[in-house]
């Protein structure tokens, strides 16, 4: 009989395991339908988004929370970035690249890589030299130099949510590829680039660190890429070959969604960059494996994916509303409220110079490559003031990279470390909903709507025609020499243009009768 006692102990003890996870759970998801709710009722309010009312809500219950625990805990959930990362980035990125419009994005993507990785090394540098700079002259000391390298990859990561909820992707083309792209490729340089600076130390920092880190990110990057691309070819060769289909809808969607998901998991196996891999393995498949489907398939997956994105952005947003209220870091951190203040005004004020010290140089030297083509393709003093504020406000993924690098499975121990995330979550809360309150009405004064539709088209003019191809076999040699130089000529004055127009050439010949897609669709 004891035995048996105590397997019905060991059974009792795991429901009431079980009972006590089930509970904040469930407390968590009705307040996650709260937010949906509250945020369609503010849906037309000219200052409120989405992302500030799940901070508000998530302030204000988490407050509720700290007040029943008499100040003990403000959370439902512990947050694990392992979380953040495996279960809730990989919809949010993989919606992006499904749902992006591809030939703004590539037409683009000379800007977007300046932005997004260029930009972020420049932030980084501004903002790690400044806190090591300054942080010791307001009273925080005993931070490695591998932290503040890390500080200043957590604070160069952007969130451009709530730019990109008040832009249009039809009305400002130009602008909401840029914003959009720059969101993107930040967060995966922001990524790859944490993970590196944190190997670093005081004795190996130099120009043989900074060239490693550069070689590797360049390793990564191209190596993610292609791990997604052949995910999202493989996607559409499978869906195209077997016709799933013609027996079910839910296989075809399915597929897509395992499939990215396994791309992703195989580039954080292989320490490469999920990001980059799950965003370009949704650009290809939207691009081929999408126009393989059904009808009712493909109707399912724009609003399926999307919404799997958004439930996964508005728990993030909530969550950090409800950590702010964590009573244990903030009691935790040592310094006084006034050099606590000076910290957060520190690393705000970098945060704003570290972002004006590349917007505005790399659009100048963006718009000069760009010289001779459609004057909508570039970017004016309105758009670069634009694009410097979206990339004012920070997000889940500094959120993230603050608890991997200062706390352990979300707790820390160190007066320091709880420093540093408290740093972190006010930084958050104030860019979201201070610069995300301010959005809609600076985009309103800058980019009148009788005057934002512009770039929405481009004229091609009988002459990109017919210099495509390069060369003709019925054709004589004297002819495809004059047509070679002629697209030589066109190439060195539109280069992005005529990469464009050989892409697409090439994509209709080769790739489209292989992976399927609708042919001549330009990569819209």
């Amino acid at each position: 009989m004891e035995p048996i006692a105590t397997s019905y102990s060991d059974v009792a003890i795991n429901l009431g395991t079980t009972h006590r996870q089930v509970v904040p759970i469930t407390l968590f998801v009705a307040v996650l339908c709260l937010c949906l709710v509250i945020g369609h009722l503010l849906d037309e309010n000219r200052w409120v988004n989405e992302s500030i009312t799940a901070i508000i809500i998530g302030c204000v219950v988490g407050t509720i929370i700290l007040c029943i625990s008499k100040w003990k805990s403000s959370q439902l959930l512990r947050f694990d970035e392992e979380l953040f990362f495996i279960y809730l980035l990989p919809p949010i990125i993989f919606n992006a690249g499904f749902s992006v419009k591809k030939k703004q994005f590539f037409h683009n993507f000379i800007p977007i890589m300046l932005f997004g990785v260029t930009g972020v090394f420049i932030s980084t540098s501004i903002v790690a030299a400044g806190c090591w700079w300054l942080f010791p002259k307001l009273g925080l000391k005993g931070l490695t130099t591998s932290e503040y390298l890390s500080i200043g990859t957590i604070f160069s990561s952007t969130d451009t949510v709530c730019t990109l909820q008040v832009l249009h992707q039809d009305e400002t083309p130009l602008l909401y590829s840029l914003v959009f792209g720059e969101g993107v490729v930040n967060d995966a340089t922001s990524v790859v680039l944490f993970n590196a600076v944190r190997k670093i130390t005081a004795n190996t920092l130099g120009v043989k660190a900074a060239l490693r880190i550069v070689l590797d990110f360049l390793y990564l990057f191209s190596t993610s890429t292609v791990l997604g691309v052949t995910a999202g070819l493989l996607t559409s060769y499978i869906l195209r070959g077997l016709g799933f289909g013609r027996h079910s809808s839910v296989r075809e969607i399915s597929l897509m969604i395992l499939i990215a998901y396994l791309s992703y998991m195989l580039a954080e196996l292989f320490e490469l960059s999920g990001i980059l891999t799950v965003f370009f393995a949704g650009v290809v498949m939207s691009h081929y494996a999408w126009h393989n489907v059904t009808e009712s398939s493909r109707i399912t997956t724009r609003h399926a994916f999307a919404a799997m994105s958004f439930i996964a952005e508005t728990f993030i947003f909530l969550y950090v509303g409800m950590d702010a209220l964590d009573y244990e870091k903030w009691k935790m951190s040592t310094l006084s409220v006034w050099t606590s203040v000076g910290i957060y005004s520190t690393v705000m004020l970098l945060i704003l110079v570290g972002r004006a010290a590349f917007v505005f140089p790399l659009s100048f030297i963006a718009n000069c490559m760009h010289k001779g083509e459609d004057p909508s393709s570039k970017i004016t003093g309105q758009h670069q003031v634009v694009i410097w504020w979206a990339g004012l406000m920070r997000g889940a993924v500094s959120v993230a990279l603050a608890f991997k690098q200062f706390t352990l499975s979300g707790v820390t121990l160190d007066p320091i470390n709880a420093t540093m995330i408290t740093t972190t979550t006010v930084i958050v809360l104030f860019s979201t909903v201070v610069f995300g309150f301010l959005t809609k009405p600076l985009i309103r004064y800058l980019l009148p709507s009788n005057t934002s539709n512009t770039g929405t088209s481009r004229s091609t003019s009988p002459k990109d025609e017919i210099t495509l191809p390069l060369l003709s076999f019925e054709e004589s040699a004297s002819e495809n020499l004059s047509r070679a130089k002629e697209n030589i000529s066109m190439l060195m004055e539109r280069p992005v243009y005529t990469i464009h127009s050989y892409w697409r050439r090439f994509d209709d010949t080769y790739m489209r009768p292989i992976f399927g897609g609708a042919r001549n669709n330009n990569l819209s």
